[in-house]
């Protein structure tokens, strides 16, 4: 297989893959280019601070007391202007859905632990702790057992 990237400021962005045949490569490149909108950060917000959180900082993305909430690495959390749903258009494939009301970087995911009440919690390298549905979580094991 080859690779070729050319770099010209003045040219009109096009992207063409030439394949014998589609495969989960051909996928997940067309996933990546239909989700990059140009840019690969938000605004968050907390107190009086606005911050740029780059994609790849982001944990987990949740929805506390009304508010649609980011999680960073670190574990602070920030305020989002947009509405879930509409962050789920713009975010990068390597963000899933783990319940109705949270998107995770699977990047930052450390594991799943089973909890006692039968279900299954994601808990992200900073510490933080999610619900994983059942429908989410057998949609996500589908996506690693096709890998």
């Amino acid at each position: 297989m080859k690779y070729k990237l050319i770099i010209d400021k003045d040219a009109e962005e096009e992207i063409t893959a030439v394949v014998h045949a589609p495969s989960v490569l051909t996928e997940k490149i067309e996933n990546l280019v239909h989700s990059f909108s140009g840019a690969d950060f938000i605004f968050g917000y907390r107190e009086e601070e606005m911050r740029k959180l780059s994609f790849c900082e982001i944990e987990c993305i949740t929805i506390l007391e009304r508010k649609v909430i980011a999680i960073d690495t670190r574990g602070e959390r920030y305020i989002l202007k947009d509405r879930l749903k509409e962050l789920e258009d713009i975010l990068p494939t390597y963000f899933i859905r783990i319940n109705k009301s949270a998107l995770a970087n699977e990047h930052r995911i450390q594991r799943f632990k089973a909890v006692i009440s039968g279900g299954v919690d994601a808990i992200f390298n900073c510490g933080y702790r999610e619900y994983v549905s059942r429908r989410c979580f057998a949609e996500i094991k589908r996506r690693y057992d096709v890998v």
